[in-house]
């Protein structure tokens, strides 16, 4: 079994958020606090170190008392960038991400991919899920990987794509079901924000 010190948990808060009017989705309320702490009171648990990964709000990230890194590619570039600066700043042998904006993230999230990826052999597990009609949802920002891939990650970064299940086709991948389809919902509008506060009281 992976020991939770020999993980380093990424937030990833360095999206530009336009379906928000450009607010900082960490920042924003849910239930009287903001999202980022949700994920962080459920991340911490599970990793032995936390870093967050942001473009902007520094200073306000910043008091939570984690490292906070800023992507080196121009232009909100996506998750991948936001991967690639993590792994760089990642000091133990697995790295593993989560979007800022899902507050009820599995609690099992990091044992589960962990299992996963060494009974496999893997080099990166990824979450998935299953809707309501049954068909499976791949959650590719909530992923374990070794953090030896950073080679691997800004060699693909260099051919110019950023589609992360590009990357993900060059690596020995394999994903975990996760039957709570709530837990990786993420907040895009005020609207998805009002129903998931209603769905959680």
């Amino acid at each position: 079994m992976i020991s939770v010190d020999l993980i380093t948990g990424l937030i990833l808060a360095g999206g530009r958020a336009q379906r928000m009017g450009g607010i900082d989705k960490g920042l924003i309320p849910f239930h009287g606090k903001p999202l980022i702490e949700s994920v962080i009171s459920r991340l911490s648990p599970q990793v032995g170190k936390i870093i967050i990964n942001a473009n902007r709000s520094i200073t306000k990230y910043s008091v939570y008392g984690y490292p906070v890194i800023i992507d080196e590619t121009p232009d909100f570039s996506g998750p991948l960038a936001g991967f690639a600066v993590g792994l760089k700043n990642c000091k133990t042998p697995y790295l593993l991400t989560s979007p800022c904006d899902t507050p009820l993230l599995p609690k099992d999230l990091v044992s589960l991919l962990a299992i996963k990826l060494e009974q496999e052999k893997l080099q990166l597990a990824f979450a998935s899920t299953r809707d309501s009609n049954g068909k499976v949802w791949s959650q590719p920002v909530f992923c374990l990987m070794r953090s030896d891939l950073e080679n691997s990650l800004n060699a693909f970064l260099k051919n110019g794509d950023l589609k992360i299940d590009h990357w993900f086709k060059t690596l020995r991948t394999g994903s975990v079901l996760f039957e709570d389809e709530l837990a990786f919902t993420n907040v895009n509008t005020p609207e998805e924000l009002k129903a998931l506060e209603e769905a959680v009281q």
